[in-house]
């Protein structure tokens, strides 16, 4: 019995090791996005229906940073890195973003390879296609140590199908407020 707990001990340490170390190292694919239906998903090359370029630069901003889009739309994303350091692109929720921040901090050369996010090198170019399928804000921010303090952050407002945006309210094209009186 004692033999049996020291392997069972002795394996959970070597999985905790094995996995803290494959995370630190350098690629996180996959996991953490709990939330990508609250931002939408990977978008298929067919369903195009635009292109938007943003630049990011070491001043840390994104050109364009405010980028609006229609509930169902899905556009490719052409990312410029004019800087002469890494940058990169996140979509997220504001929580999402966060939690991933604290994470590049502790890891600062972690590397992405998740649909939601492309990191790109001085003087090169990357992509991502994103499916824009719901209603209200998506956020995206560079997660590289000290950008996102520095306010390299931007968002995409997605108008619901039929519905615009006046004054901060949601209303139906026609006028009416999306909301029961």
């Amino acid at each position: 019995m004692k033999l049996k707990s020291l392997i069972t001990v002795a394996s959970t340490l070597l999985l905790a090791t094995t996995t803290t170390l494959s995370f630190a190292a350098g690629s996180h694919a996959g996991g953490h996005h709990g939330e990508e239906g609250a931002i939408g998903s990977p978008g298929k090359m067919a369903n195009v229906k635009r292109t938007i370029a943003i630049d990011m630069t070491d001043n840390m901003r994104f050109t364009p940073a405010n980028i609006t889009a229609k509930q169902g739309e899905t556009i490719k994303f052409m990312v410029k890195n004019s800087g002469q350091i890494k940058h990169e692109i996140v979509f997220g929720t504001p929580a999402e973003l966060k939690e991933h921040y604290a994470a590049m901090l502790k890891f600062p050369d972690m590397e992405h390879a998740d649909d939601n996010q492309i990191t790109v090198m001085p003087g090169k170019t990357g992509e991502i296609i994103w499916e824009f399928s719901k209603a209200g804000k998506v956020d995206f921010a560079c997660l590289q140590a000290g950008h996102f303090d520095a306010g390299m952050v931007g968002a995409v407002m997605v108008d619901g199908k039929g519905m615009a945006t006046i004054k901060g309210k949601t209303v139906a094209k026609d006028g009416h407020s999306d909301h029961k009186h």
